[in-house]
């Protein structure tokens, strides 16, 4: 007899009312329920201040996070509408707090243009939150209202007058969705910084009150505020490099697409350096729009065109033997590309690419008029950037060659790989992973101790490349990076694209030893991913391995160590109500100092190791970081290590 199947009729179909889709699936709302997702709570209510910022009501916002690893954002704006709503016949604050896709952006009245991406908006952040509590101060008086996990605890309540005005927003994610409840500062500054520079004249106070602040304040706090805006913004990314022209170039306006006064309003900022990497990043409405989309377009149109024409109206290419490309005129670049559209359509993989057409041709009129100005009235400076763009060309013509002779006997043609490389049997890329490590010996440790059904071994001699301050066509030409680009099975394509077909590992792990010399091979190799295979970044491929650091034995007893914490936790475990001088305590160097049994159970075993997935929170912030860990300016990389280094004794 058959087995009786589940029932699947009209009782079957769930129904999710008002914020229980949120809980039930919150990674569609806010992108996953990690440190991504948690922080990007805080973006989603600091983004209704910007919205009231925008439209002129509001100019101070304060983030605090709380000793509980609550948050509350104050500004300084109208502040929410609290009478009764028509059509919800409830106040209009409990509207906006409930109900999804509610809200004053939906209002073109209200305001013309609004942050944000998808326009869920508060009423997300006060589903995923297991408190939540709005205070709002407007036309004299005094309100409040107190959710848990999106529902009102009691109607909205007047609690007394005031004599300013703006909303107060506090709210505590909920430890049952997410996979992690602490805050990390630096991630909510460099977001706050941002936005103070694509917002100039806000000012943003960030304050952390579970950290004593500097010089003997109560608690740490940054303030940020930015009278120059994206020219302020071009100048801090473009700190640790070399500028080729005196100033930034600044660039403005804004055009009626529609005939009904909404307008786009188009902002760049660009400067030219003496680097070889091209740095344009692009917002639409304040969002990072990390795959670029029309404004990009209609920037590197522009660009292109207006530079080609001026150099070819001045006979700056005639002895030219190989054609200029686009490319070429974005070497050395680092441009900010900011439009405001009343009604964005995005589309990509993230959603973070704009889709909008007629944003195309906005960006190319107003950046064609304004590069054309600039030439003309600077040729000087336009003749040193011409200068530039030519030896971009040559080195792309050198670059190309190189990256011929690596591809050309790699996987792609079916020849051989690396010598060293000691591959696994598998040939399913999904289950492969590979081991980049620090040294042959540490290497031949890890070829011993490896799986090699599925796990392959590629030593690195020394300290790759630095690729922040090489050419193309050395990059190519190192052996190294010849080595890691034939293990992986990638090549880019002739758009500098990262062919990604025959991927031959989904797990790219870097083992380096656990000292100074091992943290600085890490930052080359990341950089070098950063800067040339940032594609395997943004797919979650690259991680890093964390060896332990310590080995606490007494007798036959010992537990691996990764944490100064750790170490005296075992030590005090270990001895008991013995004699701590007793307890050995051994520090991993290096890989080598591992037998092959230990680096397995330790640092290689899935079921037991941890492996660091190497993401990118901030495109902007990580693209500053690594020019100035790997560029020449060495005063901001000295503090950025000395702010940094949690074990500055680590290896005495």
């Amino acid at each position: 007899m058959a087995k009786q199947q589940n029932q699947y009729s009209a009782d079957s179909i769930q129904v999710l009312e008002g914020l229980e889709a949120v809980r039930k699936r919150p990674a569609m709302y806010i992108g996953d329920v990690g440190v991504k997702g948690l922080h990007h709570l805080v973006y989603e209510v600091v983004d209704n201040s910007i919205d009231e910022a925008l439209a002129g009501y509001c100019e101070n916002i304060e983030v605090i996070i709380n000793e509980n690893n609550s948050i509350s954002v104050k500004d300084d704006g109208r502040g929410i509408p609290v009478a009764m709503h028509k059509k919800e016949k409830r106040s209009a604050l409990e509207v906006v707090m409930t109900v999804l896709h509610a809200g004053g952006k939906f209002d073109k009245g209200s305001y013309k243009v609004s942050g944000g991406l998808h326009g869920v908006g508060v009423s997300c952040v006060n589903a995923l939150s297991i408190d939540m509590k709005v205070v709002v101060e407007r036309e004299g008086k005094m309100y409040q209202q107190e959710y848990s996990c999106g529902k009102p605890k009691y109607a909205v309540k007047e609690v007394g007058t005031s004599d300013g005005r703006g909303t107060t927003v506090t709210f505590l994610p909920d430890d049952t969705i997410f996979t992690v409840k602490e805050y990390k500062f630096d991630t909510l500054a460099a977001r706050m910084r941002e936005l103070s520079f694509l917002n100039r004249g806000i000012r943003i106070i960030l304050t952390d009150r579970r950290e004593v602040g500097e010089d003997g304040a109560e608690f740490k706090t940054e303030e940020f505020f930015s009278e120059g805006g994206l020219i302020e913004f071009v100048q801090y990314l473009d700190s640790t490099r070399t500028p080729l022209i005196n100033e930034p170039v600044y660039i403005a306006g804004e055009k009626d697409v529609t005939g009904d006064g909404q307008v786009v309003v188009a902002e760049v900022a660009l400067q030219y350096n003496t680097g070889f990497n091209e740095n344009v990043h692009s917002y639409v409405n304040n969002i990072n729009t990390i795959e670029g989309g029309t404004h990009v377009s209609g920037f590197r149109r522009a660009l292109t065109r207006t530079f080609k024409s001026y150099g070819d109206k001045n006979d700056m290419f005639k002895k030219m033997k190989i054609p200029i490309t686009g490319d070429d005129f974005r070497e050395g670049l680092t441009a900010l590309v900011s439009v405001k559209v009343p009604e964005p359509q995005f589309e990509g993989q993230t959603k973070t690419k704009l889709g909008n057409g007629e944003v195309t041709s906005v960006v190319d009129n107003i950046v064609s008029q304004a590069l054309q100005n600039f030439l003309e009235e600077n040729p000087k400076q336009a003749k040193t950037i011409i200068e530039k763009v030519i030896l971009a060309a040559n080195a792309r013509a050198a670059a190309r060659k190189a990256r011929e002779l690596v591809q050309r006997k790699n996987v792609l043609s079916g020849a051989g790989l690396p010598g060293k490389l000691a591959d696994c049997a598998s040939k399913v890329s999904e289950e492969s992973e590979i081991f980049l490590v620090e040294g042959d010996s540490a290497g031949g440790t890890a070829k011993q101790g490896r799986d090699r059904h599925f796990q392959a071994i590629l030593p690195l001699r020394g300290k790759i490349l630095n690729v922040e301050k090489a050419m193309d066509h050395k990059i190519y030409g190192n052996e190294e990076i010849k080595n890691i680009f034939q293990a992986l099975g990638v090549h880019h394509n002739d758009q500098k694209e990262l062919v990604l077909d025959k991927l031959r590992y989904h797990k790219i792990v870097i083992m380096c030893d656990a000292d100074v010399d091992g943290s600085h091979i890490v930052t080359l190799i990341l950089t070098f991913f950063f800067r040339q295979m940032k594609e395997l970044i943004e797919n979650g491929y690259i991680y890093i391995a964390a060896p332990p650091l310590y080995q606490v034995k007494k007798g036959k007893q010992f537990q691996y160590c990764w944490t100064e914490e750790d170490r005296e936790a075992a030590i005090t475990r270990l001895a008991g109500e013995g004699d701590r001088s007793k307890v050995g305590v051994q520090r991993y160097k290096g890989l080598g100092e591992m037998n092959a049994e230990q680096l397995w159970d330790t640092t290689m075993d899935p079921d037991t190791r941890t492996l660091r997935r190497v993401t990118i929170d901030n495109a902007v912030e990580a693209d500053r970081v690594f020019s100035m860990l790997m560029g020449d300016e060495v005063p901001p990389r000295r503090a950025f290590i000395e702010e940094n280094a949690k074990y500055a004794n680590i290896d005495i």
